[in-house]
């Protein structure tokens, strides 16, 4: 085996290992967390390497990339795995992720939603999704305004009522609400980034008695605190696949 086939095998026993520890600080099973593969920049060839080490999630960022790389990879694989969209989605390039994509993480507004479920309809299927809600109130992340959504009654009456439509929607199913936390040097900072997003499932849950299963939070430099707020899918790209290619 290549240096890089067993720098990626040995990296993913380590992300499970953490993920396990973390499921045991707060009593859960590791069955109830999905790692993603975040392959954003690297070959198809390390996708493969990463499946046939066990990984059957995958991720990606870019429409233009997974176009070439998804096939390439579903061709060496069987089963194929699962792709999740978890980058922004540009309204032009919405054609393009139901074909291409099992899941995306990204939903971050109404017109979107919209768009993906006629795509989905159009295809006899249901496609899942993850409404992706700012909580941390970055000005560089996407995602629906929910900065201060526990406490700002303005916040909750503007995003109530997209995520009500949406979840009406014929042609998805909404499966979770999504986060990005601010990047920590001490990941122990966004724990209260990924415990709004849980609160805020709960009232959504509650108000509109939706089943939102699932939390999409986590990613390699705060996982573990994810998943003891709650994530079932945490999406990790550097700690399995090294520092992305440069150029």
């Amino acid at each position: 085996m290549t240096d890089n086939v067993i720098s990626i095998a040995d990296n993913i026993a380590q992300v499970r290992s953490e993920i396990a520890a973390a499921c045991t600080r707060v009593g859960r099973s590791t069955d109830e967390v999905t790692l993603i593969a975040v392959s954003k920049t690297h070959p198809a060839e390390d996708v493969i390497t990463a499946a046939q080490a066990g990984i059957t999630h995958f991720g990606e960022n870019r429409v233009e990339e997974a176009e070439s790389k998804i096939p390439r990879a579903n061709a060496a694989l069987t089963p194929p795995p699962t792709w999740h969209m978890i980058g922004h989605i540009q309204s032009r390039k919405a054609k393009l992720i139901p074909p291409l994509f099992d899941v995306s993480h990204s939903i971050d507004s109404f017109k979107l939603a919209e768009k993906l479920a006629r795509l989905a309809q159009d295809m006899n299927r249901s496609f899942d999704v993850f409404l992706e809600v700012n909580v941390s109130g970055e000005d560089t992340k996407e995602g629906l305004a929910g900065i201060g959504w526990e406490d700002d009654a303005d916040v909750r009456a503007a995003l109530w009522p997209i995520c009500q439509q949406i979840f009406a929607l014929p042609g998805l199913n909404v499966r979770g609400l999504m986060t990005m936390a601010p990047y920590e040097v001490e990941p122990e900072e966004t724990r209260v980034v990924f415990r709004s997003l849980a609160r805020l499932r709960d009232g959504l849950r509650a108000d509109f008695g939706a089943a939102l299963p699932d939390l999409s939070m986590g990613m390699t430099n705060d996982y573990s605190v994810a998943i003891e707020e709650g994530s079932t899918l945490v999406r990790v790209g550097r700690a399995i696949f090294g520092e992305r290619p440069v150029g």
